[in-house]
């Protein structure tokens, strides 16, 4: 059992590479956990077409769950049913704070969770920090959240990746 964090620039192949992960982890159907709103609450022609395309790229072998909010709770419901693939913790981040939750709770609880977890995990999240520093305080809130979640999550990965051009770096 393992526990992998892939995390890197948008469109650098953290998706795909974490579904291949996913793909040759333990026994049992793979399990592909969205955390995306579903497609029509977007409004967003863009993201929809994202959320389709990494639809049609799953065959029949996966079991799909869309979870905006409670990630801890879809873990530990689907823990022994296969590999569970989490895309992603950005977009996770994006929910918890839109609805105004506690994220430092719910990703401590989600760090938690990973620890106890007899089946394998693979998360998927954005390195959003790499870049200039947003000029609004929103942006920067959101920037600086995400980076503090993912060290989280990283100190409790067996395997944290970062991608590259496709390329998977190992760095944990």
């Amino acid at each position: 059992m393992a526990i992998t964090l892939i995390t890197g620039g948008a469109r650098s192949g953290k998706s795909l590479y974490a579904e291949k992960l996913a793909l040759g982890g333990a026994s049992g159907s793979p399990v592909y956990i969205a955390t995306a709103q579903p497609p029509e609450a977007w409004g967003d022609s863009e993201m929809s077409a994202r959320i389709a395309s990494h639809q049609a790229r799953r065959d029949t072998r996966w079991r799909n769950y869309e979870e905006p909010l409670d990630l801890t709770g879809i873990l530990q419901k689907t823990d022994g049913e296969g590999a569970r693939l989490v895309d992603c913790l950005t977009l996770w981040l994006a929910n918890l704070m839109e609805a105004e939750r506690d994220w430092r709770q719910e990703g401590r609880n989600l760090a938690d969770c990973l620890k106890n977890q007899t089946s394998a995990v693979v998360l998927v999240t954005n390195e959003v920090g790499l870049g200039i520093v947003p000029d609004n305080a929103l942006a920067r809130r959101f920037c600086d959240s995400a980076g503090a979640l993912n060290q989280m999550i990283a100190s409790a990965a067996d395997e944290v990746y970062l991608m590259v051009s496709g390329l998977p770096l190992k760095v944990k």
